[in-house]
């Protein structure tokens, strides 16, 4: 977990003097004609989730990259606190925060920073020669993570000889390369060409589902941040206006900034079922009778139910019309009487789920690893989401159980 606490960075010969005018409101543009400091960031707090993928957004000169190095201290900040699994990385001795910067952080950046007259192993294992480990160890795990980041085959090449998607595998495997538990990426992924940039999210994404660091990523591109981020926190002139998941950011914009920013997006793309569904209205159990199951599907309002298993697995839909009918026939159970209804997973996007809406009598039914039902997504609930509308209130919804 990292903890920023009411971060203030000033840049000027005197912060500390000028802090009483950056609290008591004054803006960054009046601070830099009167008195010659550069406000950075304003009152930030935010925590980053250990093992997720934090990602801070904005413009140019936001402060988003400020904001990056005061996490290991390569900036010092004005004022506020900075906490790693609540140590006070502010108080940390030069020996320790050494110590924290080499085992604990490593960085990504957007030029790759890699070293041109040392070959890919040589680059990738320099943390490691940093750390002390011996030299046959070292080669070792640099090896493993030049084959991860695909770069099998290329130990003994030098920069100039990769393009710049394989340098900036290079940067990443040498990050990875000394097992830190923070990676701090820094726009790693702008100076690379749009298709070369998509492989390279895809390969980030794929090693956090294997890693799950905590990342820290720092991108002034919404679909990057989107794609990337669990949490997302958009920062303009040195203040977040909000934090939030992808879908809240989406559907929710806090500001007329953030609604700028997400106009455009192509929410089929972004949003997933998890951001769209909500309970189902009715539900019964397998065991019941007929007779039973047709009382709670009135009581509901409704004209069917999803039947789920004891363990809340999903066994099928039952209409009120079939449990009537079975109810007058004497049957004692529900076997046969459920009709089949489309699943999905909770990370499925709207795009795909569009057609199967349009499809299906029922609303669909999201489902996790073992079947067990976690939610319904309603067609007027993906069509809204899709029109950059508010979903409607699940209550309000009668489009099924």
């Amino acid at each position: 977990m990292i903890e920023l606490e009411n971060v203030y960075k000033l840049f000027g010969p005197r912060p500390a003097a000028v802090m009483p005018r950056v609290r008591e409101g004054a803006s960054k543009e009046t601070l830099l004609a009167e008195t010659g400091h550069t406000l950075a960031l304003r009152d930030v707090t935010l925590a980053m989730p250990a093992g997720r993928t934090f990602v801070v957004m904005g413009l140019s000169g936001s402060g988003k990259s400020t904001l990056l190095r005061l996490l290991n201290r390569l900036i010092e900040p004005t004022a506020g606190a900075v906490r790693v699994d609540g140590t006070d990385v502010l108080a940390l001795s030069e020996a320790e925060l050494t110590v924290f910067r080499r085992r604990r952080t490593s960085m990504v950046f957007q030029r790759f920073g890699l070293f041109p007259h040392r070959t890919v192993l040589r680059n990738v294992a320099y943390g490691l020669a940093v750390q002390g480990t011996p030299r046959g160890e070292r080669e070792a795990r640099a090896r493993r993570w030049v084959e991860t980041v695909g770069l099998a085959g290329y130990e003994n090449a030098y920069p100039v000889q990769l393009s710049g998607g394989m340098q900036q595998r290079v940067g990443l495997a040498r990050a990875l390369a000394t097992d830190p538990d923070i990676l701090l990426m820094d726009e790693p992924f702008g100076a690379l060409d749009p298709l070369i940039r998509r492989e390279m999210q895809d390969e980030l994404l794929a090693l956090q589902a294997k890693l799950h660091k905590t990342i820290a990523f720092i991108t002034h591109d919404l679909d990057e941040a989107l794609r990337l981020g669990d949490r997302i926190a958009i920062i303009r002139d040195g203040e977040v206006v909000q934090v939030g998941t992808p879908a809240e950011i989406l559907l929710r914009p806090a500001s007329g900034h953030v609604a700028a920013f997400v106009r455009d997006v192509n929410r089929g793309r972004v949003l997933t079922a998890a951001a769209v569904m909500s309970e189902p209205t009715t539900l019964v159990g397998e065991q019941l009778e007929p007779g039973v199951a047709l009382g709670r599907i009135l009581a509901g309002g409704q004209g069917a139910a999803y039947v789920l298993t004891p363990d809340r697995r999903l066994r099928g839909v039952l209409t009120a019309a079939t449990a009537e009918r079975a109810a007058r026939a004497g049957a004692k159970d529900l076997y046969g009487l459920l009709e089949t209804v489309p699943t999905v997973s909770s990370e499925t996007v709207l795009e795909a789920l569009l057609p199967l809406a349009l499809e299906s009598a029922w609303p669909l039914a999201v489902v996790d690893e073992s079947g067990a039902l976690l939610g319904v997504v309603r067609r007027s609930a993906v069509l809204a989401s899709l029109a950059n509308a508010a979903p409607p209130i699940p209550s309000q919804d009668r489009s099924g159980p």
